[in-house]
């Protein structure tokens, strides 16, 4: 039967597919025309019809083919056939894995119980939608665990906001719900937009295009950003916060306390829709701007000129980003945040900041195959008792404890991981070698992959060959359904190289043997056509025939009863309010209001430490190039991005007889590790940015050099569970440093 995606000859010939992964990406969906010859992939381009991409789409996209095709690249169900950490295997077939996979799940349920399994996964790419319910629904466990301390990526903004907000992940209005975008008459250009710790042109994460900015820009949207480097965006904005790393919520309080303080927040929408004004009031008044100047480093009159403009402007958003989750005190920078969208007057409304209602769409699919597990076993998961803030957010498990669990086998063991899409020991883990050493303690892996890492190399038993979004069917649902603009349909576009399989057909044929009940669907159609008929109206072979659905949206939805299950005017909150002063916090022995802590290794609390290492490490910075600790191998990629870097100003610089491109070592009291200088005056004279994610693919995977992933590892100088007293937000944005000239990376 024909279909309207696919265009040409039977061998030559143009899909019409949304980007997500593998290779990784965040759930964005950008519109590509896929280019056939001869049943090959040859050529990747931007789609112009996708009505909010419309044809723009970044270096990663377009290098797909040489990932598809790379000879590294494992195609096939591989055993290990030699000890861990060396580089023999066993190609065996797809049977094989599931029943070897299917013994151990079982005996290791009997033995030790469904808690003795965890299920361990990367962040953003299409596995991520499915790590419940491989988790909860195939494995059985109730133990979704990770690495990254804190969880400090999305989690802490989505937990946060469903606490204090009562409704979903707040994006930018960009237009993203309308056919005919800005020019919609229900939409509003919004006049200014606070980028705080976030680079949108670069990294494009969850349901938000980086290149809106630069159209309502040109558009005459004023910008004002929160960044400790100057960046492409940073130096066209009207204000450039360029503030001390690990400082976010004392800028967020300074800022309240002008607008609360100067009568410029929007009385009609506080006082109808808020609780708390008069705690918060109080609160702000120790945060004055001169306070907030000396510990941010920031000029007093620049705090109090944006924060005017933002209050006296009409409509304005704030896109926010992963740097308010990465530091220990990230849940009251998030609630400062959220609160200057609340008191100006911003939340959804035209060219304020957009909200759904919590968990929406098909996200609450996934979360509710926790439902799969008695409620006994789903209560005692790692780190439950202490941590009960995880159980909203991400609903994961504690990564500070589940290292500690590792470790201790206490108290109770775990004896198997699945690792899915992730490369924790050269990406996201702190302290990387304690993990390296915890890892040895799990009896049994499993590793699902497009390529082989650091983890594969040293732990695999069973590798499983994933498929690229080249090769199989799929659904985008921006923001995980917390806030979708659009659906977008993931459109096979050729035969697959080998015998990979798609994250959710794995999820199908292994559930369909170990829980069977959970996965009554008879193909992935079925279930795809099951999620979002009643949404959207659509079935999939629809959808994928549309390549791109928008989603209508409705302005003012708290007025309605559309953000509150009882269908009441207001917020899914215990007040039924916005809360400036956070309830529930108090039951878990933290602060209902936010404040400011000092990061757990700075110039001012630890003076003596600083004494030893006079700069602050800040890391992370996006690049076009790469997906966190992905496309390393991707030969176009490595020629433009060859070596990681680690930013230092000329001064600093000529102060330590380092110059630009030479190899230099990032030491603190935890660690070192090794990048090339990249000099320039993007950065405070007392501040260094080194990127993260490095490792060698091109060097000896064997153990003990796991291809080089300690060596320029910025992780290595990360430390173990400084984290919020609620346990989400960790530290990797502000801790301190020293530099110094080394001859290279491996001398």
């Amino acid at each position: 039967m024909a279909v309207k995606y696919k265009k040409g000859t039977e061998k030559d010939y143009t899909v019409r597919t949304c980007a997500w992964s593998a290779p990784g990406c965040h759930p964005t969906g950008c519109g590509l025309l896929m280019h056939v010859k001869d049943g090959r992939l040859v050529e990747v381009e931007g789609d112009p019809e996708h009505p909010v991409s419309q044809g723009r789409v970044c270096v990663r996209c377009l290098s797909l083919p040489e990932a598809v095709y790379h000879p590294d690249r494992i195609l096939y169900p591989m055993k290990r056939a030699g000890k861990k950490g060396g580089d023999k295997w066993e190609r065996i077939t797809w049977d094989e894995a599931y029943d070897l996979i299917e013994e151990k799940v079982r005996y290791y349920q009997k033995q030790y119980g469904p808690e003795s399994i965890a299920m361990m996964g990367g962040t953003g790419r299409e596995a991520t939608f499915y790590f419940p319910a491989l988790s909860y629904a195939v494995l059985q466990t109730p133990n979704n665990v990770g690495v990254l301390s804190g969880l400090s990526c999305y989690g802490p903004r989505c937990a946060v906001t469903e606490y204090v907000l009562g409704a979903g992940y707040p994006e930018i209005d960009y237009a993203a719900y309308f056919a005919d975008r800005y020019d919609n008459p229900e939409f509003q250009l919004p006049e200014y937009i606070i980028i705080w710790g976030k680079s949108p042109l670069e990294s494009n994460s969850d349901g938000f295009f980086g290149h809106a900015i630069v159209d309502m820009m040109k558009r005459g949207t004023k910008i004002i950003a929160v960044d400790p480097r100057v960046t492409w965006l940073t130096s066209r904005a009207e204000y450039h916060l360029q503030l001390r790393p690990g400082t976010d919520a004392a800028l967020a309080l300074g800022m309240l306390n002008v607008i609360i303080n100067e009568d410029l927040y929007d009385h009609e929408f506080v006082e109808k829709w808020t609780f708390g004004l008069d705690a918060l009031r109080e609160r702000v008044q120790e945060y004055s701007p001169r306070r907030v100047a000396d510990i941010c480093w920031i000029k007093e009159e620049t705090i109090v000129q944006a924060a005017r403009a933002f209050a006296q402007a009409g409509n304005s958003s704030i896109q926010w980003g992963v740097a308010l989750d990465m530091n220990w005190n990230g849940i009251q920078a998030i609630q400062g945040v959220l609160y200057l969208m609340t008191l100006t007057g911003n939340l959804d409304v035209p060219g304020g900041n957009t909200l759904a209602e919590p968990a929406s769409f098909m996200g609450k699919w996934r979360y509710d195959t926790h439902k799969q597990i008695p409620e006994e076993i789903y209560e005692n998961r790692i780190g439950n008792k202490e941590f009960p803030f995880f159980n909203y957010g991400l609903m994961a498990c504690s990564p500070d404890n589940t290292l500690e669990y590792f470790e201790q086998q206490q108290p109770y063991p775990i004896k198997m991981v699945w690792s899915n899409s992730q490369n924790p020991l050269a990406n996201a883990a702190p302290v990387p070698k304690r993990w390296y050493e915890a890892f040895k303690k799990i009896e049994f892996w499993v590793c699902q992959e497009l390529f082989m890492t650091p983890t594969v190399a040293a732990y695999a038993d069973i590798v499983l060959p994933i498929a690229t979004f080249a090769e199989h069917d799929g659904v985008v649902i921006p923001h995980f359904g917390r806030n979708s603009a659009f659906l977008g349909a993931v459109n096979q576009c050729i035969e697959r190289v080998g015998e990979c399989k798609s994250d959710l057909e794995i999820c199908f044929e292994l559930g369909k043997r170990l829980n069977p009940q959970a996965w009554p669907w008879q193909t992935v159609s079925d279930f795809f056509t099951e999620q979002i008929e009643e949404k959207t109206g659509l079935d999939y072979p629809g959808l994928k025939d549309k390549v791109v659905q928008q989603q209508h949206y409705v302005y003012r939805k708290y007025e309605q009863g559309l953000l509150r299950s009882d269908g009441e005017p207001g917020f899914e909150t215990l007040t039924g309010l916005i809360e400036l002063k956070a309830t529930i916090f108090e039951s878990w022995g933290e602060d209902p209001l936010p404040y400011f802590q000092e990061p757990p290794f700075s110039p001012y609390r630890t003076p003596e430490l600083f004494a030893q290492y006079p700069l602050v490490l800040t890391t992370g910075g996006r690049k076009f190039t790469s997906f966190h600790s992905e496309h390393r191998q991707i030969p176009s990629l490595r020629q433009i991005t060859p070596w990681p870097t680690v930013e230092i100003h000329p001064d600093t610089a000529a102060g330590l007889g380092i110059q630009d491109g030479d190899w230099v070592a990032i030491e603190n009291h935890l660690g070192q590790c090794r990048m090339k200088a990249l000099v320039q005056p993007t950065v405070h004279p007392k501040v260094v940015h080194a990127l993260h994610g490095w490792w060698y693919p091109e060097q000896a995977g064997t153990e003990p050099n796991l291809f080089g992933t300690f060596k320029s590892n910025i992780n290595m100088l990360m430390p173990h569970k400084k984290i919020g007293k609620l346990g989400l937000g960790a530290n990797y944005k502000s801790n301190l440093c020293k530099v110094y000239k080394v001859s290279g990376l491996d001398d």
